[in-house]
């Protein structure tokens, strides 16, 4: 193990910011990309436009330029909403909102193609077949269409989780005091960037292995019984 010269504690801080980070932006991607599916699948045209218009932007934009349009525009929009008030100071936003907000629309954007073709995959007769038991609409979709677009949808989003954690590297040039940016500040108070960057690379490779771990278990989680079902 490399001579961290003391900076264990920061670096160990960088990763607590790094997971909370990861954990937020995931929660607003799972929402954004649940929404964005079905409205993909709506009936009234204006929800589609808007949902591939969302996809489209969010997919052609690098995750870079995201993060600082939403820190650097949220603020502009902020002090001019601010302005009818009076308030003619400079609005600064949090640069962990603003990782979160931009992060999780990007995992959003990419998980609503995931999820509609995890919806799409269902087939449609057991919705049908719910329907002539008298099950309401919502009570269909999540007793059982959720539960198997789920299981359906969660490798992919396993993936996309796994290029979310890493992306949080991003949110540094807004000042968030993550893992990489903790690291730049080790690298220039010890003039030793080979030693922290490889310790940053071995922690990131560790959250990755645990990542991919917990995936494993849930996707085992969620095919529970389907084996059986099948050879039945």
């Amino acid at each position: 193990m490399p001579d961290l010269s003391g900076f264990e504690g920061q670096l160990a801080l960088g990763l607590w910011m790094t997971v909370r980070l990861a954990l937020s932006s995931l929660v607003i991607g799972l929402v954004l990309g649940l929404a964005g599916a079905a409205a993909m699948s709506a009936p009234v045209a204006p929800l589609r436009w808007i949902a591939h218009a969302y996809t489209t932007i969010i997919r052609g934009i690098p995750e870079l330029l995201v993060v600082l349009l939403i820190y650097f525009g949220a603020s502009v929009a902020l002090m001019k909403l601010a302005a009818p008030f009076g308030y003619t100071g400079y609005i600064e936003l949090s640069p962990f909102i603003a990782g979160s907000v931009a992060l999780g629309l990007t995992f959003g954007g990419y998980a609503s193609e995931v999820f509609r073709g995890a919806f799409q995959a269902v087939p449609p007769g057991q919705a049908e077949a719910a329907v002539a038991l008298g099950m309401s609409r919502t009570h269909i979709f999540f007793r059982i269409t959720l539960p198997q677009a789920w299981r359906l949808a969660l490798p992919g989003l396993g993936n996309l989780f796994l290029v979310l954690m890493k992306d949080t590297a991003l949110v540094s040039v807004i000042g968030l005091e993550e893992l990489m940016r903790k690291t730049q500040f080790a690298v220039g108070a010890t003039k030793e960037p080979f030693t922290f960057y490889l310790a940053a690379a071995l922690i990131y490779l560790g959250l990755t292995i645990v990542s991919m771990g917990l995936l494993a278990w849930m996707e085992k989680r969620a095919n529970r019984g389907l084996g059986r079902a099948t050879a039945s």
